[in-house]
């Protein structure tokens, strides 16, 4: 059973700026993405990016485009990088593009509506790039199952702009965002020991926010106050922050719009950066008397049982555990009456929010060491609102802390910190190999004018 406990939020430390994408690391992606074409047989691999869709790109080369769009070529022995006005001064920031690896070639018609235009067109600079008449590969953001389309190998979730000349110049051109994205064989889907710490200062950066946030709360505020109060710092968001109350209190997504924080009215917001999202749910109270009659048991009823579900969460959370396992768990401690699941219980996490997951109904895909993992499992009932405990986790295996020891140190300490609060004062199912990447790591604050009142088992 839960119950509340009084405590400070705990604070393990403030992490060091974490080291940018090295050469060698970017040169050691490149080649996995060309050894997994060779495999595939495809002669060239074209990955396309644009503001929202960036992360396959931005994980290949270091570089993100802004405003615009970018078209990244890879063949076995060139790769080319389109970019438009604005952005093609901004590729050096990509190690593989400054050391010359990648060639990058002003595209204007990537550029926005009515800048200037004058460079070659698409179309001549795809059939330079891509053998004719070849079977070519496309890496968007999504592809797509047998139960969606027709034929999922040729399927193609990129602007028509560039799949149409593709199809025109290749002799086949299919989806391949799967070599990037996949849970189980996808380049993105395990995470290393530098990979760790950038997640770790993410975590940090965006949970240290939410914190003050939170402890900033108080009846009459307004949203945009709250918000203000959380100091967001300068790190990319992975997607707008959402602040949900009074009139929006049903709308999950919405951010802050002037809506004035009142007792008794349910609350959620979150913070998000790449490779951190930090997010929270409960009751503008300062406890159960502050809320409607009907949802005062909110608490036993449950935000309790939640709490206890996400101890058996992170309990699963162990290499060769099968992804359908976890979701056939979840369902079981959380019936769909009451906690009204429908998204997937948790979820690979990297630049982009939701990468994809091995859990989900009937999945055979194994949880693995290097799994960067979303606790994102989120209720919702008309009475009780929701309750949210979300933050980042990374499954390491003996080996994989052994290399994070080695090279970052303080981050397998903090992580490892974190766990033992997790254990000895929250009272979860903590696994060894389980590394929390957020100071809020078991945290749940159900009365949010009060947030110092946490659950505990």
């Amino acid at each position: 059973m839960a119950h509340l406990i009084r405590i400070d939020w705990p604070h393990f430390g403030i992490p060091e700026v974490p080291p940018p994408l090295s050469l060698p690391e970017a040169r050691a992606r490149l080649a996995a993405l060309r050894r997994q074409a060779r495999a595939r047989g495809y002669a060239a691999v074209v990955v396309y990016g644009d503001r929202e869709h960036f992360a396959n790109l931005h994980w290949l080369t270091g570089f993100d485009p802004r405003f615009e769009e970018a078209v990244l070529v890879v063949t076995a022995k060139q790769a080319l990088l389109l970019a438009g006005n604005e952005c093609l001064p901004y590729t050096a920031i990509s190690p593989l593009v400054a050391a010359g690896d990648i060639q990058a070639e002003l595209c204007a018609s990537l550029s926005l509506q009515s800048q200037p235009r004058g460079s070659r067109r698409i179309v001549d600079l795809l059939a330079e790039a891509v053998p004719a008449g070849a079977r070519i590969g496309t890496v968007g953001w999504k592809y797509y199952g047998p139960t969606e389309v027709d034929d999922p190998a040729t399927a193609l979730e990129i602007p028509a702009f560039l799949a149409d000349p593709l199809r025109a110049i290749a002799g086949r051109v299919e989806n391949a965002t799967d070599l990037m994205m996949h849970p189980s064989h996808g380049l993105r889907a395990r995470v290393d020991a530098r990979e760790i710490a950038r997640l770790e200062f993410s975590n940090h950066m965006a949970a240290a926010a939410l914190r003050r946030m939170a402890f900033a709360f108080h009846d009459g505020m307004t949203d945009f106050a709250a918000y203000e109060a959380g100091r967001v710092g300068g790190l990319p968001l992975g997607c707008h922050s959402t602040f949900a109350t009074g009139g929006r209190a049903a709308q999950g997504l919405s951010g802050p719009t002037g809506e004035v924080i009142r007792r008794g009215v349910p609350l959620s917001f979150n913070v998000c950066h790449w490779g951190a999202n930090i997010c929270r749910s409960g009751w503008a109270a300062l406890g159960a008397a502050d809320l409607p009659e009907a949802a005062r048991d909110y608490v036993e009823v449950f935000a309790g049982p939640y709490l206890a579900a996400m101890s058996a969460w992170c309990g699963m959370m162990q290499p060769r555990v099968a992804g359908r396992a976890v979701w056939t768990a979840m369902q079981a401690a959380l019936p769909f009456d009451t906690f009204g699941l429908f998204l997937n219980p948790g979820h690979l996490i990297g630049m982009d929010e939701w990468l994809s997951s091995p859990i989900y109904e009937g999945s055979v895909e194994p949880l693995a060491s290097g799994m960067a993992m979303q606790m994102d499992v989120i209720p919702g009932h008309e009475v009780y609102a929701s309750t949210r405990m979300e933050d980042g986790y990374v499954i390491a295996d003996k080996t994989l802390q052994a290399d994070l020891a080695q090279h970052f140190p303080d981050v397998l300490s903090r992580c490892l910190a974190r766990a033992g609060f997790m254990r000895e004062v929250i009272g979860m199912e903590v696994p060894t190999c389980l590394l929390p990447l957020a100071d809020t790591c078991g945290i749940i604050a159900p009365w949010l004018l009060d947030p110092a009142q946490v659950l505990a088992l």
